[in-house]
């Protein structure tokens, strides 16, 4: 007979949860302003395919459909992610269910996810992350659900789920993989001999499919960015790093989730759920050995709160009472600390009246505004990718209309960095600028095949062009980002003008080694 928690029904409870979480996110929707990462997925959307250089496509097709029915704001762009964090509450809550918790254990277990410093600071902005996090937590979900009911229908919306997770980040791939293994070596690899199994995956590949089509078009730039990524980035994360951070990412909450790993392997109780124990195990051996950026783990920590809930109240009994109270205050009280280093939930001025006192008074609180140059900061730098892209924009708007008709009909602009080609993409129309130019990133894929310019504004993050002094006739220095709470203060915009013609095939060779890249 398949398992029912007969006392299943706090649907309504959980709800609290998701209202708690959906409203934090919003006291933060619009402070600021668009994240460098921000841009470049919006930007996506205004060039839709099936995959990108360093991107599946779901997200492009999600920015589409934000800035056609919320329009083009801060606040317009976050409600995606606001909806989508307070989903992955709702299957906290319903996961810790299915394992057989009930009101204490979905309240430690959605309190956790709520404060984790890990998610307070993923779960707002436009990124791949957030919904790379749902699609993880709905798989485990949906296993579950088959597990307890053995309804084919949700081996097959799992189907669905890890198509739709390998459109939105490549992750998932490795996380399926991860589930298939753990389930193998539990009791419960009799769930992928059902013949439903062969048809989730039929699905999974059909879904997948056009992406896979695509790279094979563009010489598989997902391998080409990896390699790149490895280079620059994850060749400098040690071990060490990696597993330190996934001991501090989630704050207190540590000891919710060890719990939770520990009720899964070991629980009699929970036997029937020791794969999504292997999964975790798994997932981060090969994250681990893979030089993994911490956030590619975080979407296997909610499952890990479910069952360290349910382990809590196995141990406190509900005699007493004071003791659970304490127990949630100590899961979620100290993570408050972090709030406004996670999460815009203050105007400017008062973060970095927050940051003055903590970096001043808490030591052990300056991690969080040391940015990748080892420098302390006045912000953290995330907060820091949000300010000044619209000052740059209208800066070079400026430049832009003190040239003449005629000139600014053979001017182009050129930016460095996706950031800033998200920038002129996003606030460009509004100042009745002509597209920029960038090769950076994805922005190759839509560059012009061809410039001939006469002139050149050229935003350089560097502020340094010397490397074009010789095919031009002259360049100024005209201006500069000039907040210092940016990360792009001091970017240059300069104004070169009597361009040479061999700029035409200087371009051309170097737009044709981003795309081959």
């Amino acid at each position: 007979m398949p398992y029912k928690n007969r006392r299943s029904t706090y649907n309504n409870f959980i709800l609290i949860f998701v209202v708690l979480k959906i409203g934090l996110n919003l006291l933060a929707i619009s402070h600021f302003g668009f994240h460098r990462d921000e841009l470049l997925h919006l930007a996506l959307g205004d060039h839709l395919g099936w995959g990108y250089k360093e991107v599946p496509p779901f997200i492009a097709f999600l920015a589409k459909i934000s800035n056609t029915l919320f329009g083009t704001s801060v606040a317009a762009c976050r409600i995606f992610p606001t909806i989508c964090a307070g989903a992955i509450v709702w299957l906290v809550g319903l996961i810790t269910v299915e394992l057989g918790g009930k009101m204490f254990a979905i309240t430690l277990a959605c309190l956790s996810f709520i404060f984790a410093p890990a998610f307070v600071a993923s779960d707002y902005l436009f990124q791949p992350v957030v919904f790379d996090q749902l699609w993880w937590v709905l798989c485990v979900w949906l296993i579950a659900r088959y597990i307890n009911y053995r309804s084919p229908k949700y081996i097959y919306l799992l189907g669905v789920v890890i198509g739709i997770g390998l459109l939105t980040k490549y992750t998932m791939g490795f996380f399926a993989l991860a589930l298939i293994i753990s389930l193998l070596l539990t009791k419960q690899r009799k769930v992928l001999w059902s013949r439903h199994v062969i048809g989730a995956i039929a699905i999974a590949l059909l879904l997948f499919l056009p992406n896979i089509i695509w790279q094979f078009q563009h010489h598989l730039p997902v391998v080409t960015h990896m390699a790149t990524l490895k280079k620059s980035q994850l060749n400098y994360i040690k071990p060490g790093d990696f597993i330190s951070q996934q001991i501090a990412v989630n704050g207190v909450a540590l000891f919710l989730w060890i719990v939770g790993l520990g009720f899964l392997l070991f629980s009699f109780k929970l036997r029937k759920f020791q794969f999504i124990g292997f999964a975790f195990i798994l997932i981060f051996i090969f994250l681990l050995e893979m030089s993994g950026k911490n956030y590619y783990l975080f979407g296997a920590y909610p499952m890990l709160f479910a069952a360290g809930g349910y382990g809590f109240e196995r141990w406190i009994k509900i005699k007493y009472t004071p003791l659970r109270a304490l127990a949630v205050m100590v899961f979620t009280v100290p993570n408050l600390l972090f709030f406004p280093m996670l999460l815009p939930v203050l105007p400017l001025d008062a973060t970095l009246s927050f940051f003055r006192f903590t970096n001043k008074n808490v030591p052990a609180f300056r991690f969080a505004s040391t940015w990748e140059d080892h420098k302390l900061h006045p912000l953290t730098q995330d907060y820091a990718d949000m300010l000044s892209w619209e000052e740059m924009v209208a800066k070079t708007a400026k430049i832009y209309n003190s040239l003449t008709p005629e000139e600014r009909a053979h001017t182009v602009i050129v930016t460095d960095n996706y950031g800033e080609g998200g920038a002129f993409a996003r606030f460009g129309t509004k100042y009745n600028l002509p597209a920029a130019v960038c090769m950076d990133s994805s922005f190759a894929l839509w560059a012009p095949a061809n410039i001939q310019p006469q002139s050149i504004i050229y935003v350089s993050d560097d502020c340094d062009v010397s490397d074009l002094n010789p095919i031009v006739a002259s360049s100024t220095l005209v201006a500069k980002v000039a907040d210092p709470l940016a990360r792009e203060y001091g970017t240059g915009i300069f104004l070169m003008k009597g361009v040479k013609p061999v700029i035409s095939s200087l371009y051309r060779e170097h737009l044709k080694q981003k795309l081959e890249k």
